[in-house]
């Protein structure tokens, strides 16, 4: 097939317009989908709105990496996929009708999920993130952050039993976090009023496991600050916006580990979209009352702001085409 498309093009800071462009086609190792929808990531804020590295415009269909769609077109040289497969990608211009991707990178959708929404990215990050938290039956875990990944957090610690304390600051993602099974929920307002309270409800110790799930300096603080001794920080939030100042001293003097949960081995991003898709399939994992806010690509730039503003109730924005 060749033709144009529709894709989603950044001309400057803030300003997103939709260009009519080449449909690409499948080198050897790829394949190319026929999108039915991409997820937006908060990542994507502070690209939108531009940084001093930024040049414009973009490329078409560019910070869009959370696609499913369906098959359309196979290159040379692969294996086990074929058109008509409804699938869910890792790949980078899937603010478009269409994307390729490398086969390897490129997971089949079972019938479990046909005609649901699979934003496989975010999906497979949180269970990679929950695999490098290591959480143990009997744990308190708190999760500093309620949005999607906080919440599909609350799930995973607290099927694998441990007891999740959740710290958001608006009332509508504490309920969520309840929804997904956290046992207490603090709002994330008074720095010194949460420390004392996971004080309280740790009997002094802290917690054994803390998610840092914002990406900016307070929460940070606080999760350091909320940490047991020989416990272990994890760091999910995505910190792209400038250097960060840590307490060393008290990591030092807690002994705690610090892991910084995103993976870059392509392998291991595979890993866990693979989990993502048998844990939703079965069941075990509901993540569609996340995806709050639906946009046509039209609207790629109303579904960025919302993302940075974060109007009450909002959680996820997909686009759908």
């Amino acid at each position: 097939m060749n033709g144009t498309m529709q894709a989603a093009v950044l001309e400057a800071p803030a300003t997103m317009r939709v260009h009519e462009v080449a449909v690409p086609q499948p080198g050897p190792g790829e394949v190319r989908i026929r999108l039915e929808g991409c997820g937006v990531c908060a990542s994507n804020v502070e690209p939108y709105e531009g940084q001093p590295w930024s040049t414009f415009p973009g490329e078409p269909g560019g910070m869009g990496h959370e696609s499913w769609g369906v098959v359309d077109a196979v290159g040379p040289g692969v294996d086990g996929l074929a058109v008509g497969d409804r699938v869910a990608a890792l790949s980078g211009k899937s603010y478009a009708q269409y994307d390729v991707a490398r086969a390897e990178m490129v997971v089949k959708l079972p019938d479990a999920l046909a005609g649901r929404p699979f934003p496989g990215e975010p999906l497979g990050c949180a269970f990679n993130i929950f695999r490098r938290a290591d959480v143990q039956a009997g744990q308190t875990v708190a999760i500093v952050g309620i949005g999607f990944l906080g919440a599909v957090l609350c799930r995973l610690a607290t099927d694998a039993g441990a007891r999740v304390i959740a710290i958001s600051r608006r009332e509508s993602s504490l309920e969520l976090a309840r929804q997904y099974g956290a046992a207490e929920t603090i709002p994330m307002h008074d720095h010194y009023a949460i420390i004392s309270r996971v004080q309280e409800l740790t009997g002094g110790k802290g917690c054994e496991r803390v998610v840092e799930a914002v990406g900016k300096q307070w929460p940070l603080d606080l999760a350091g600050e909320l940490v047991a001794e020989g416990g272990r920080l994890v760091i999910a939030g995505y910190h792209q916006d400038g250097p960060r100042q840590v307490s060393m001293q008290m990591w030092n003097w807690k002994g705690i580990d610090v892991a910084n949960a995103h993976e870059r081995d392509p392998e291991v991003q595979m890993r866990g979209l693979r989990e993502a898709v048998e844990a939703v399939a079965s069941g075990r994992l509901d993540p569609e009352p996340l995806y709050t806010h639906r946009y046509t690509l039209d609207r790629l730039g109303e579904a960025l702001e919302a993302t940075r503003d974060k109007p009450d109730g909002f959680v996820k924005a997909l686009i759908t085409y």
